[in-house]
């Protein structure tokens, strides 16, 4: 593990633990505040992610950044990053060993950032992170305290473009969030 931010981003940035490096254009370590209350894990980056080195920037992260405005998150004081820092091809979801080469990096941002709330963006960060007994249908939208840590399940933004029904879930799991973090005097 690594004590601060530079020693685990220059670790992250030479990164060969799998496969997935060898396509990569860049590394998507993570953005946003390095001292939120709130953090948001996704998947992996996507295409426009891997050219522009920044978690959520594509179609899914505009969408999400919508409704961060709408519903009053500055994602400036959020900190944003995936279960992979390298794009899988084609986006496809992350293999187990990939997603175990890169989940000590991720941990170690969670240790850094220390977060009160994580919401988990999609099943590949839900099973990740809580365990593959969890199933984004059945447990989106509730909460989970572990560890001092309250977790929010939620749709992935890219689920969203593909299907409508699913922005009125995310919405809502959302807008508990902006409530929680408000009963916890938390600034958005």
């Amino acid at each position: 593990m690594y004590d601060n931010w530079e020693k685990l981003e220059k670790a992250i940035i030479g990164c060969r633990k799998c496969k997935l490096c060898e396509n990569r254009l860049n590394i998507v370590f993570g953005e946003g505040n390095k001292n939120a209350n709130i953090m948001f894990i996704g998947e992996g980056p996507g295409a426009d992610e891997d050219k522009q080195g920044i978690p959520f920037v594509g179609r899914a992260g505009q969408l999400m950044n919508k409704a961060f405005d709408a519903l009053g998150i500055n994602r400036k004081k959020i900190y944003i990053s995936n279960i992979v820092k390298c794009r899988p091809p084609n986006n496809r979801v992350p293999e187990n060993d990939e997603a175990e080469a890169c989940l000590d990096y991720l941990r170690n941002q969670v240790i850094l950032v220390k977060p009160k709330i994580i919401v988990l963006l999609g099943n590949t960060a839900l099973k990740n992170i809580l365990g593959s007994e969890y199933k984004i249908s059945s447990i989106r939208g509730n909460w989970i305290g572990k560890k001092n840590i309250l977790y929010m399940p939620t749709w992935h933004p890219a689920a969203l473009l593909r299907d409508d029904l699913k922005k009125i879930d995310f919405w809502k799991d959302l807008k508990k969030v902006v409530e929680t973090a408000n009963e916890l005097k938390i600034e958005l």
